[in-house]
């Protein structure tokens, strides 16, 4: 039976991805107490991580740097506002088989991908981010036997 995907996502390399589970949530929906800055930023990134390799801890996990915006407001005592896009993203994504010496029916590849985006909209071909689009796949997707 064919894996069924939320939606693909062609990235600029021109490599097809077909992404298996999305979790969309408010990058500051949790915050603590202050304000958005780099520290508060760092650890809802890092616990961003820890979530998703403790989700699938066989496929590696990688982070699109997020832009980080710098409004012209008062700096406190953990410094200058630091304001990440508004919704964080973690999709399991899976692709044909890095490996040649593979058999494209018996293997597939996969990464765990972890991104922000300004919408909550669902990627979609060429039209998703191009921070997304841009992963080197090739160099951090792993293989697995189905």
């Amino acid at each position: 039976m064919p894996t069924m995907s939320l939606t693909r996502v062609v990235l600029t390399s021109g490599r097809s991805l077909d992404l298996a589970e999305l979790r969309l949530s408010s990058t500051y929906g949790a915050m603590p107490e202050g304000y958005p800055c780099k520290p508060v930023n760092d650890m809802a990134i890092n616990a961003l991580l820890r979530s998703a390799e403790k989700a699938d801890p066989a496929l590696p996990v990688h982070l699109v740097p997020p832009p980080r915006e710098y409004p012209d407001q008062y700096a406190g005592g953990f410094g200058p506002v630091e304001v990440l896009p508004s919704v964080a993203c973690v999709g399991s994504f899976r692709s044909t088989a890095l490996s040649r010496a593979h058999d494209p029916i018996l293997y597939r590849s996969a990464l765990t991908i972890v991104w922000f985006q300004p919408t909550p909209r669902m990627p979609y071909g060429c039209d998703a981010e191009a921070a997304l689009r841009d992963v080197d796949w090739e160099g951090l997707a792993r293989d697995y036997e189905l």
